[in-house]
């Protein structure tokens, strides 16, 4: 189903593409997705769409980091999996193992994944726990809620019952279990669910007595084989040792005692490689395999979107009323017939699109080119919705609502953006690279829709009625971090580079185009194999003109140097009782001094505060109706009945918690100092929602003839940590005289000009203005009264702030003092620059570790852990990488190991560069080593700091010096 020149070239899926198959009575449709890292948001459209996966692991490498984002995507998407070990064939052919060492291996392989599964159940199960003990802990539970709890310890995976398959799908066999056990039914007199079970685990069979034994009734368990080694691998590895070994008498014998059918002319094909293809596609075909096992363990629609409606559509709080009782009763029906999978014409019908994918216009069928225009004037390219029916039937021509996430049915005034009226102008079975017409297609069924092009930019919910809530959104395993900037060889093509991001933007699920401040066109991906494909696509598909991509352009972002957890109790009653060193500024016009605190928060809270930036937005914003999703979106799984409020205040104390690990009464003091200062946020930054905090400041301080600028708990209010109303119970100017009522006032209208100098200052840092990151902030801020003349009247004082100020707008010369002051602080307390990295985890035989390690260095990696994979000569590497160092990484891996090693990369973490961007020797130590540092090299932080500086046109500090030895002249002396 790989049919892009791409993917041909590269061997690999880059697009997910869907095939409608017959097998039996049976309808399957099988998408067939990526399993390179670059291309999870494949995954993740395709699981939305899909009521089970089939999770293909490689017999020879094992579990990789692919496998754990597959089966994660899986659990969120609640999908039944299905696991399918391929390449068995290798463990013959290349690794040369006896039966029972690649039976030992494919139990390894098992028992990796269950455990994997099970610590998504883990997770699960303990949020239950939680969540159960919070309600009963407020009275509101009793003890029978417990039973609610799913305990399962049961293998997710199990060959026994029928959800593993062995496979090769090169040579087109594979089996399951329930295969073999069909066979020897007759030859073992046993039934076939007995069989089925003693097939796998320690169970021998003993030809004496024709008895199935366990372990314990084998005296010498080192020679005895299991039954899966003995009736199963044993006559597999022997006909592939006939086959490649060209001994026909066994192969015969093999082929009469399974009672195959196969040609004698494939038999005498003096290729053993199609020989042994058409003896074991007879014997074990793997369409049927794979079908049975479809059929069988993966749960029809209708029962399993039941299960899954709890992640297709969370129960929303609404408040009834009498004008929308119907309304809520119609969405109510529109959500029964999801669950219920109602395919009558009578059902409302809804329908999700989860990507929109362009199809070259002369690729659609003969008679659709010739009756419909194309959605895009002449780019050539018609853009299909990639889509299943959840609900109703579907017609061609139908007149459907294309609903946003965030529509809301009961909210009737503020929703018209975010639904659209469409009309369908042709449905379409997808056999892979084919387009098959439909007049109509019923729910549960996977098909492209034309007609969606102008609509639907990535993905949206589609109903025949507006009364139906939106599907939840959908959650994607990483973002797009590699971001380079485009522009057009010719300046004259701008039009048409532009009209080709917009239209690969709407083609790729996961592709980010924006325009940076600098005006630039940047283009973000997830990896650079993705980044290669779509600029490929713009240069031939969407724009078709010539282009000139920039280097990759690293994000950064800056932070201090932390000491907090040498005594953090102390180093916080020093830094908020204000004796802390501190940043003074003042205003061109000298009325507003502000003195700036900066110290750096723990890493946990910082971590917390990156990842709940959805979470946080939705809160400060005020959409209650959204926090839910936000939630889901940052944990990755559904927590049930959780108010998202409540979860991340918990989060957040248990961040604190987990970074002081000190005794109980220290940890006890910790925990009520900081849920003190959770009282006092202000605000967050960069963007309202960023890892920094703003803290108000104590209103217990002075200057005097002046007001401090005290701001209010706005975040603290909206997290629930305080209650605002309750905290202004300050002096409302019963005892000031006018002039300090007035500077009171005008101090108040002064808060957001102190806001804005904290949200610039913080997405913009002293190193080389990028985001800072896991900083707080008190900004004490005193205003004084605009000076006066002794001669000068009562009323021209009073009201000296309305004249023009000299040095301009006075609301503008604060936040510009308070952004000072707050880039100044930074610089003063030892900076830091942190990196994204990237977790690495690479294989490579024995004798290529050198060479791989050598790559690793000059990468700048940080490896932690190496081990050798059981029953193979690979080791597993797994590596820290900086994101800045991976650029070409896997070309120079596979160039310095002749192709041998492969290496994943997946977006981790952020780290701080340890290293100071202006260090100078002063210690004796570092004069002895460095000298008086004018010679010295410029170190790893100083030299990124400068390379974006350049980037951004930033002044840089270095030496030019150029033909320094001599005069240089034109004359050609000889």
């Amino acid at each position: 189903m790989d049919y892009l020149d791409e993917e041909q070239r590269r061997a690999i899926t880059m697009k997910s593409s869907s095939i409608a198959l017959q097998y039996k009575d049976y309808f399957v449709n099988l998408i067939d997705s990526p399993g390179h890292m670059d291309f999870c948001s494949e995954v993740s459209t395709a699981a939305r769409l899909s009521d089970g996966a089939l999770v293909l692991v490689d017999a020879v490498e094992g579990v990789h980091i692919q496998t754990h984002a597959v089966l994660r995507q899986a659990w969120i998407e609640k999908l039944t999996p299905c696991l399918v070990l391929n390449k068995i064939d290798r463990l013959i052919s290349e690794l040369r193992l006896s039966p029972m060492e690649a039976y030992n291996r494919l139990l390894r392989i098992i028992h990796e994944v269950n455990g994997i599964v099970s610590a998504y159940r883990s997770e699960k199960y303990l949020s239950d726990v939680d969540s159960m003990l919070s309600v009963a802990q407020s009275g509101d539970a009793g003890e029978e809620n417990y039973e609610l709890l799913e305990d399962d310890e049961e293998d997710t995976f199990q060959p026994q019952k029928g959800n593993v398959v062995f496979a090769c799908a090169l040579d087109g066999w594979g089996f399951g279990i329930s295969d073999f056990a069909e066979m020897y039914v007759s030859k073992l007199g046993a039934s076939s669910a007995a069989l089925q079970r003693a097939l796998w685990g320690p169970r021998y069979y003993i030809a004496k007595t024709k008895m199935i034994v366990g372990k314990k009734a084998i005296g010498n368990t080192s020679k005895a084989r299991p039954m899966f080694v003995q009736l199963i691998l044993e006559p597999i590895w022997s006909v592939y040792q006939a086959t490649l070994e060209g001994d026909r008498g066994l192969l015969e014998k093999v082929i009469k005692s399974f009672n195959l059918s196969v040609p004698p002319r494939e038999l005498q094909n003096k290729d053993p490689k199609a020989v042994l293809q058409s003896v074991m596609s007879r014997w074990l075909p793997l369409s049927d395999t794979m079908l049975s096992m479809v059929v069988k363990c993966i749960p029809d629609p209708a029962t399993a979107q039941s299960l899954r409606l709890a992640r297709l559509l969370p129960k929303r709080e609404t408040f009834e009323n009498g004008e929308m009782s119907d309304v809520l009763a119609e969405a109510e029906l529109a959500r029964k017939s999801i669950e219920a999978c109602d395919s009558s014409t009578l059902a409302p019908c809804v329908a999700f699109v989860s990507k929109m994918f362009a199809v070259p216009t002369k690729m659609l069928p003969r008679g659709e080119i010739l009756n419909n225009p194309t959605d895009d004037g002449d780019s050539g390219e018609c853009f299909l919705a990639f889509a299943r029916i959840f609900s109703g039937v579907l017609f061609a021509g139908q007149r459907v609502f294309v609903l946003s996430a965030l529509y809301d049915p009961v909210k009737v005034e503020s929703n018209q953006k975010h639904v659209q009226a469409a009309n369908l102008q042709s449905l379409y079975l997808m056999m892979g690279q084919g387009l098959k017409p439909v007049p109509y297609a019923k729910a549960g069924n996977i098909v492209a829709i034309r007609g969606l092009g102008q609509h639907i930019l990535k993905s949206a919910t589609l109903s025949s009625t507006l009364n139906s809530w939106p599907f939840s959104s959908m959650v994607f395993q990483v973002a797009p971090t590699l971001k380079v900037a485009i522009e057009p060889s010719d300046p004259a093509d701008m039009g048409a580079l532009m009209k080709g991001l917009r239209l690969l933007n709407r083609a790729d699920p996961f592709v980010e185009v924006t325009v940076s401040a600098r005006g630039e066109h940047v283009l973000a991906a997830a990896g650079e194999v993705h980044l290669e494909r779509c600029v490929k696509d713009l240069k031939e598909r969407f724009a078709k003109v010539a282009l000139e991509v920039s280097p990759p352009l690293v994000s950064y972002k800056e932070t201090i140097e932390g000491d907090i957890t040498t005594n953090p109790l102390e180093n916080l009653k020093l830094f908020f009782g204000g004796n802390s060193e501190y940043v003074e500024k003042t205003t061109q016009n000298g009325r507003c001094v502000v003195r700036v605190h900066v110290f750096k928060l723990p890493t946990p809270l910082t971590k917390l505060l990156d990842e709940s930036s959805e979470l946080l937005g939705d809160i400060i914003g005020g959409k209650s109706g959204q926090a839910l999703k936000s939630l889901e979106t940052s944990r990755g799984s559904i927590v049930e009945d959780e108010n998202p409020i409540e979860a991340l205040k918990k989060r957040m104390m248990d961040a604190i918690e987990s970074e002081f690990s000190s005794s109980d009464t220290e940890s006890e003091k910790l925990r009520t100092f900081w849920k003190d200062l959770f009282k006092r946020i202000w605000a967050l930054g960069p963007r309202q929602v960023g890892p920094n905090i703003l803290f108000t400041p104590d209103s217990g301080k002075s200057v005097e003839a002046s007001v401090l600028i005290k701001g209010s708990p706005y975040v603290s209010d909206k997290l629930g940590f305080c209650n605002i109303d309750n905290n202004n119970n300050n002096n409302n100017g019963l005892n000031e005289s006018s002039d300090e009522t007035l500077l009171r006032e005008e101090a108040e209208s002064l808060e957001s000009s102190v806001l804005s100098g904290f949200q610039v200052a913080t997405s913009a840092g002293p190193l080389c203005d990028e985001p800072m990151w896991g900083l707080a902030f008190i900004v004490e801020a005193f205003v004084s009264p605009p000076p006066t003349d002794d001669n000068s009247s009562t009323t021209t004082a009073t009201h000296h702030h309305h004249h023009p100020e000299q040095y301009g707008v006075f609301t503008g010369q604060v936040m510009t003092a308070v952004k000072e002051a707050c880039r100044t602080a930074v610089l003063q307390r030892k900076p830091r620059l942190v990196e994204a990295m990237y977790f690495c985890e690479l294989n490579t035989p024995t004798e290529y570790l050198g060479s791989m390690y050598a790559v690793l260095a000059r990468r700048r990696a940080r490896v932690l852990k190496e081990e050798m994979q059981e029953g193979s000569p690979l080791f597993t590497v797994h590596a820290y990488v900086p994101v800045a160092e991976s650029f070409g990484f896997p070309d120079e891996l596979r160039r310095w190991t002749s192709g041998a090693a492969s290496a994943l990369l997946v977006l981790s973490h952020w780290e701080t560069l340890l290293e100071d961007p202006f260090f100078v020797p002063r210690t004796e130590e570092e004069i002895e080593e460095h000298g008086d540092g004018s010679s010295m090299l410029q170190n790893t932080s100083r030299k990124l700091i400068d390379a974006v500086r350049r980037r951004k046109g930033l002044p840089v500090e270095e030496k030019v010096v150029q033909h320094a030895t001599k005069q240089r002249t034109l004359a050609r002396k000889v």
